[in-house]
């Protein structure tokens, strides 16, 4: 069964999640915040383990124009969802309106449901209500311009859970996220790679992961494996697959941090990620960093101070990044912060910005590149 499937993302990642479905051999149509893409439950199960930056991949079922509830409760209803859900499912429903006539999202919500029962109450010749006691599926409808997409999740917990981070202290950067500002750089296995203030770890880490081309969701487990229909050797074979996959290249990965406790959380995430061996972790604070290697790529989302005082020393830090990375000329940098300040205090007009939305906060990416020799 073919089916149309939609990987989500971070606004402003799209491309990123386009072309990596694409080197993964799949036709791709972008929208915001989404790609679109066609496979079987074999594509399903791979793209759920090999996407670095996407949050979820959902299977859609039905598309279709909704100007009033009616249209709504019938282009549902209209879905073979006994293929689906086994009679004792979970079935809750999230909805989102954009732009359109009906606007209640809970009213959405209600009338997609109510739809959705009454199909299965006819199939499963059922006169009460379902019990729910089952495994879980998570449905979606959006209607955005007036246009309904009612959607199922395959991947439960979103996928920048990867499964090894233990601890993240403060507000860390997500998984996926700092994989997607890699994946934005010009970095190859054989250059020095480093995160000067790397916090708990997750950009070395998942530098590591691609550097050894490590499936991402390999520790983790997904909503599909739940489904009554799905055949789990599937999955089975493709991690298996995966784990052949993985390239011994030796890596030059540097994750630093002033501060010792984040340093030891660090590599204990990167343990569970199977990459401590890879990655050169040290407590030092960025003014005291020695750099004697060339052409590197440093990636790091230094800490951003929204109140006074700390945006005081954030500025400081910025000072101080600049001083110590903007003489390595054959490096490249790319910055993620919110301050977009943050050119005139590391010293230097970025090469390249991109936009882009961390959760819902504004963070640039100021991409310094390499002058070539």
């Amino acid at each position: 069964m073919t089916y149309q499937l939609m990987a989500t993302m971070a606004s402003g990642l799209e491309a990123i999640t386009a072309k990596e479905l694409q080197q993964l051999g799949y036709e791709t149509t972008t929208e915001n915040g989404r790609v679109l893409f066609k496979g079987d439950l074999k594509d399903v199960v791979r793209t759920n383990l090999w996407l670095r930056s996407a949050d979820r991949i959902k299977i859609i079922l039905a598309e279709f124009k909704a100007l009033s509830f009616e249209d709504l409760f019938q282009g549902i209803k209209a879905v073979p969802l006994e293929e689906y859900l086994p009679m004792n499912a979970q079935f809750p429903v999230t909805g989102r309106s954009v732009r359109s006539k009906l606007h209640s999202e809970p009213d959405i919500q209600g009338v997609t449901k109510k739809a959705m029962v009454e199909r299965l109450a006819s199939f499963y010749h059922r006169r009460t209500r379902f019990p729910e006691t089952g495994a879980r599926y998570l449905f979606d409808i959006n209607i955005t311009k007036d246009k309904a997409r009612f959607t199922l999740d395959t991947t439960g917990d979103s996928l920048f859970k990867r499964g090894y981070r233990v601890e993240a202290g403060g507000a860390p950067i997500k998984e996926n996220f700092a994989a997607a500002l890699i994946l934005l750089t010009n970095w190859h296995t054989d250059m020095p790679f480093s995160d000067p203030m790397c916090g708990s770890g997750t950009i070395p880490i998942e530098a590591a992961l691609i550097g050894h081309n490590i499936a991402p969701g390999r520790l983790r487990k997904f909503a599909f494996e739940a489904f009554d229909w799905f055949d789990g050797q599937l999955l089975s074979d493709a991690k298996a697959q995966a784990e052949t996959m993985i390239r011994q290249d030796p890596l030059t990965i540097y994750g630093s941090d002033i501060d010792q406790n984040m340093i030891q959380i660090a590599k204990v995430n990167a343990s569970n990620a199977g990459v401590l061996h890879d990655i050169q972790f040290k407590q030092i604070a960025v003014k005291d960093l020695n750099i004697d290697e060339d052409d590197g790529v440093l990636v790091t989302n230094p800490p951003y101070g929204k109140r006074l005082k700390d945006a005081e020393s954030a500025r400081e830090l910025y000072k101080e990044l600049g001083q110590v990375f903007r003489p390595l000329k054959t490096w490249s940098k790319y910055i993620l912060t919110s301050d977009l300040e943050f050119e005139h205090y590391f010293g230097a007009k970025a090469t390249k910005r991109r936009k882009l939305y961390n959760g819902a906060l504004r963070a640039d990416y100021f991409q310094y590149w390499a002058q070539k020799h």
